[in-house]
């Protein structure tokens, strides 16, 4: 993963994305299916305190499929909002919530 300057959310922008969330991210907008239903779609605490401090419950977390593993892995699409319909925000973790950059532009698209 590639990442460049800051965004609104003070969190650097992704640049190149894996084609696994591309691909995770294209099923958030289709509603699903998700491969891990028991985990996907799911509130997101942000408890590491590292996306911009939101109410409990803003956050959603979606499995990023790593080539491979037999596992979920680390690695995460996070959206913001939603409730409404529209997710006003998505990141992403390559790491296990550790980092995040966000996600803007053609990378949403899915």
């Amino acid at each position: 993963m590639e990442a460049s300057g800051p965004t609104p959310s003070g969190l650097p922008e992704c640049g190149r994305l894996p084609e696994e969330a591309s691909e995770t991210i294209a099923l958030v907008k289709a509603g699903g299916p998700f491969p891990y239903p028991d985990n996907d779609d799911k509130r997101f605490g942000n408890y590491e305190g590292v996306l911009p401090d939101e109410k409990l419950g803003y956050y959603r977390e979606y499995t990023v499929e790593t080539p491979g593993l037999g596992h979920r892995g680390a690695r995460r699409v996070i959206t913001g909002g939603g409730a409404d319909g529209v997710v006003d925000s998505w990141f992403y973790t390559a790491d296990h919530y550790e980092s995040f950059c966000e996600i803007v532009g053609e990378e949403q698209r899915g």
